[in-house]
């Protein structure tokens, strides 16, 4: 694998790279022609342009996609898209460049990207190649997030259109309809040999710096080979929905040191009763489940003044 000094050199100056867009994410189909005009204009040779309308075939595509062996693999669309296309990237001497088209984009922000097309294109022309860690929920690897509770509902309830209207506060507003009849679990979160237990409506655990569009933490970070896992409010509804609300507001979000977080690089979560996972977006597999770091999974362009540990 090349070094990513010479990968970033390959891609600012050759562009050789291809292009998927999910045109059924929020913003995707709205500005799918806009894509293609920026990446013209900023000088990309696109062996390939691959516009996702059934996101069942999302994985052949990028597999497809990939065939032609590009620098670059700008993958256009939300946390669940980008999520799905990093795995097939992840370990590879191809580069991911994302082009923030979703509701909350948690996995742009992580990476600290413009959420405006025109600077996010112009992170792949003047920006660089950094590898960032991964988490792995059981076997499935995942970028941003794997969560337990409301969320899980949450996921299969709320509605395209809320989202289209609503933006990223879609989420709270659906999650605000389902918590009246969800009944609290007993979490258990094993981590560096010490063993936490809560009680809870949700729990997260973050590989990435953002959830729901707002800041976990001010040091959270996707790089630093560390896991997060925090509850929003306890077994009481109020308290959850009160503190959702403060968070979604003010995003005023607390240090790891100072919060109520479980920070490590393994973690075993248990739940009574067991629990499917919602893993960035996807629910899958069900309590107990190994949940830990891939540090440098995958390559992805950044801005320059990214810290790449």
């Amino acid at each position: 694998m090349r070094s990513k000094a010479d990968h970033t050199a390959a891609i600012v100056q050759d562009r050789r790279a291809v292009l998927v867009v999910n045109t059924r994410s929020r913003r995707g189909r709205r500005h799918y022609a806009d894509v293609l005009r920026l990446l013209q204009e900023a000088g990309f040779r696109l062996s390939g342009v691959h516009p996702i309308t059934d996101p069942s075939r999302l994985r052949e595509t990028v597999v497809r996609a990939l065939s032609s062996e590009p620098d670059l693999l700008i993958a256009g669309g939300g946390d669940g898209t980008l999520s799905s296309t990093i795995k097939h990237v992840a370990g590879k001497d191809v580069a991911l460049g994302v082009l923030p088209l979703g509701t909350t984009n948690n996995f742009a922000r992580s990476l600290g990207l413009p959420l405006d097309l025109a600077g996010a294109v112009g992170v792949l022309t003047g920006g660089k190649v950094a590898d960032i860690d991964l988490g792995l929920c059981g076997d499935r690897p995942f970028a941003n997030l794997t969560s337990f509770g409301v969320s899980v509902e949450v996921a299969g309830t709320v509605k395209p259109w809320l989202k289209r209207i609503m933006g990223r506060s879609a989420y709270p507003l659906t999650a605000m309809t389902i918590l009246p009849g969800h009944q609290p679990f007993r979490a258990y979160i094993t981590a560096d040999g010490r063993r936490h237990e809560l009680l809870t409506h949700q729990l997260n655990i973050a590989n990435g710096r953002f959830h729901g569009g707002w800041q976990i933490a001010k040091d959270a970070g996707i790089d630093n080979r560390t896991l997060v896992a925090y509850q929003l409010g306890s077994g009481k509804r109020l308290r959850l929905i009160g503190e959702t609300l403060v968070r979604a507001t003010t995003g005023k979000w607390r240090s790891l040191a100072g919060g109520p977080f479980v920070t490590g690089t393994e973690m075993l979560v248990e739940t009574d009763p067991p629990m499917a996972a919602d893993i960035d977006g996807e629910v899958r597999l069900r309590t107990p489940l190994v949940i830990k770091t891939i540090p440098n999974g995958v390559r992805v362009m950044v801005p320059q003044e990214f810290v790449d540990r």
